[in-house]
C-alpha cells in the first residue's frame, strides 16, 4: 500500500491501479458470497417451524429467485440483509437471484469471477439474460462465457447473447414474432417548457421514433444513406463556409422521403419546373435502381448431424436465427455467394501496404482491435482499422516483410500511442496472438480469447517464439 501517492513512482502507480482492479472485483464477489451464505442459513421452510404464522396471514414462506435448478430462500429473511447492504429489499433479491444462478447454473463462470478475471456486473447480466433457460440448456452458455472472461465486457455479452439464442431457438423465434407484432411509428409532441431555457433543444425541430421489422429498418437506413450522400454531393456550399455534416443530410433525406415524387425527381436529375408533372418526367427517364450492392458476411456452423445449426452470426448485426437471415437476404434481387475464406492460410508480399486479402483474414481472425483490453469491434464501429506492421517495415530490409505474419490491426488512437509514445513493444506469436509491453513495465498477452496479464518472465519466454518473418506464413 502506498501511503502518499504523490511520492509514488509511475511504476508503483500503475501496479497499484492494476491491483485495485482485482481487489475491487474480488470485493464484489465477496458481497455475493455473503448473500449466498445468508441464503443458505435461511433455506429451510419457515412454515415448518413451531408456531409459524400461516402464509395467508402474512407469515414467511420459501420463494424461488433464480432460474431452474436454484434453491429456495425464506422471503422475509432477506429484509435484514437488505438493511445491512444499505439498499431496498428488491435490490437484495435481484443480487441473490444472480448469485444463485452463478453458483448453481453457471459454475464455470462463477469459478472464473472468483479468480478476479472479470467485472461482476457483466456476469450478473449474463445470469439475467439466461434465466429463462433450463438447467440443461444453460450449460452451453456457461461454457462459452467462462472461456471468454478475459475479453471486453461487450464481447462477453455478445457471446452470451448468441449462446442464449442457440440454447433455445424456439423461444427466441417467439420473441421475434412478439416484437414484430408491436411495431409502430410515433411523433411525440414537445413537453410544455421544452422549447425554452438553457438546456432546450426542442425549439423548431420534431422527433420521430420508429419500431420496424429489422429488414425494413435496414432497407430504410440504406435508402436514407444513399439519398443523404447524393444531397451532400450536390449541395451548394458558400465560399469559406464549412460543409454540413452527414447527420444533417440524413435528416434532410429522411424528411424528403415524405414526398416520393420529389425523391425520384432529384435522383433522376429533374428540375421541379411548372407545367410538367414530375411523374410524367420520371416516366420519360431511364429506370434507375437506387439499391447499392452490399457485402453481408454470415457465419454459420453445422450441428452434430451435419445440418446447418439454427443460428448464424451476421457481421455488424450479431446473432440471428437462420429465418431472420433469410428475410435479410430476401431484400436483394441478386445474391452472390463467395468462397469460404480459409483463416489458416497466409502469404507475404514485398511491398509496404498490406494486401486486401491479408487485411480481410486478419480482421476475421481478430474481430477487433488487438491493443490490450481494447473493446472496439471493427464490424460495429464501421471504421477500418490501421494495419500496422508488428515489426516495423524496413525499405532496405529483406523481402516478405508484409503479410499475415506481420499485421497488427489497431484503431487510430491505439496506433498513435504505439507509434508516438516511447516504450511500447509488441511481438506477434502467430496470426492471431500478440504480446505487449508498456513503457512502465506492464505486460499483456492478447489473443482471440481476450487480454490476459502476464509477468515479465512470461513475456520474455513468449518473445523467444515471436514470429518475425516466419516461413510458415511467407508462402
Amino acid at each position: 500500500m502506498i501511503s502518499d501517492l504523490s511520492d509514488a513512482t509511475p511504476e508503483q502507480l500503475l501496479h497499484a491501479a492494476e491491483d485495485s482492479v482485482r481487489e475491487a472485483r474480488l470485493l464484489e464477489v465477496r458481497k455475493l458470497e455473503l448473500l449466498l451464505a445468508w441464503a443458505d442459513l435461511h433455506s429451510g421452510d419457515p412454515q415448518a417451524e413451531p408456531g409459524a404464522v400461516l402464509v395467508r396471514y402474512g407469515g414467511p414462506r420459501l420463494i424461488t429467485l433464480g432460474g431452474d435448478g436454484t434453491p429456495e430462500v425464506a422471503d422475509l429473511a432477506l429484509v435484514e440483509m437488505a438493511i445491512a447492504r444499505h439498499e431496498h429489499v428488491l435490490a437484495t433479491r435481484g443480487a441473490l437471484a444472480d448469485a444463485f444462478d452463478l453458483r448453481h447454473r453457471l459454475p464455470q463462470t462463477w469459478a472464473g469471477i472468483r479468480e478476479g478475471r472479470c467485472e461482476v456486473w457483466v456476469v450478473r447480466r449474463v445470469a439475467r439474460m439466461s434465466r429463462t433457460l433450463d438447467r440443461n440448456q444453460i450449460r452451453i452458455v456457461d461454457e462459452a462465457v467462462a472461456a471468454a472472461l478475459d475479453q471486453a465486457p461487450s464481447r462477453i455479452l455478445a457471446i452470451a447473447e448468441a449462446k442464449v439464442i442457440e440454447a433455445d431457438p424456439v423461444a427466441h423465434a417467439a420473441r421475434v414474432k412478439e416484437n414484430q407484432n408491436q411495431k409502430g411509428v410515433w411523433y411525440p409532441k414537445p413537453r410544455p417548457g421544452a422549447q425554452v431555457g438553457e438546456d432546450s433543444d426542442q425549439a423548431g425541430v420534431g422527433t420521430v421514433f420508429a419500431r420496424l421489422d429489422e429488414a425494413d429498418a435496414l432497407a430504410h437506413q440504406e435508402a436514407v444513406e444513399d439519398l443523404a450522400a447524393a444531397l451532400a454531393e450536390h449541395a451548394d456550399v458558400p465560399e469559406g463556409a464549412e460543409p454540413l455534416g452527414m447527420d444533417h443530410w440524413r435528416a434532410e433525406a429522411f424528411a424528403m422521403l415524405a414526398d416520393p415524387a420529389a425523391v425520384l425527381a432529384f435522383l433522376n436529375g429533374i428540375d421541379d419546373t411548372p407545367g410538367t408533372s414530375e411523374v410524367e418526367e420520371v416516366a420519360q427517364q431511364p429506370s434507375r435502381d437506387p439499391r447499392r450492392s452490399a457485402e453481408i458476411v454470415v457465419h454459420v456452423a453445422l450441428d452434430d448431424t451435419g445440418a446447418l445449426g439454427p443460428l448464424a452470426r451476421v457481421e455488424s448485426l450479431g446473432p440471428r436465427l437462420l429465418t431472420q437471415v433469410s428475410d435479410l437476404l430476401g431484400r436483394h434481387a441478386t445474391i452472390r455467394v463467395q468462397p469460404v475464406i480459409d483463416l489458416h492460410t497466409g502469404r507475404s508480399v514485398n511491398g509496404y501496404e498490406h494486401p486486401t486479402d491479408v487485411k480481410h483474414r486478419t480482421q476475421l481472425r481478430t474481430v477487433g482491435d488487438v491493443f490490450p483490453h481494447a473493446t472496439s469491434l471493427f464490424t460495429r464501429n464501421g471504421r477500418q482499422p490501421d494495419h500496422d506492421h508488428t515489426v516495423a517495415y524496413d525499405k532496405h530490409g529483406p523481402p516478405g516483410q508484409t503479410g499475415d505474419h506481420n499485421d497488427t490491426p489497431l484503431t487510430r488512437h491505439h496506433h498513435r500511442a504505439k507509434t508516438h509514445v516511447p516504450g511500447y513493444t509488441v511481438l506477434q506469436l502467430g496470426p492471431d496472438k500478440w504480446i505487449w509491453g508498456t513503457p512502465h513495465g506492464l505486460y499483456r498477452l492478447v489473443t482471440g480469447g481476450g487480454t490476459r496479464p502476464i509477468t515479465q518472465a512470461e513475456y520474455q519466454a513468449h518473445a523467444q517464439q515471436a514470429i518475425v518473418l516466419a516461413d510458415d506464413y511467407a508462402a
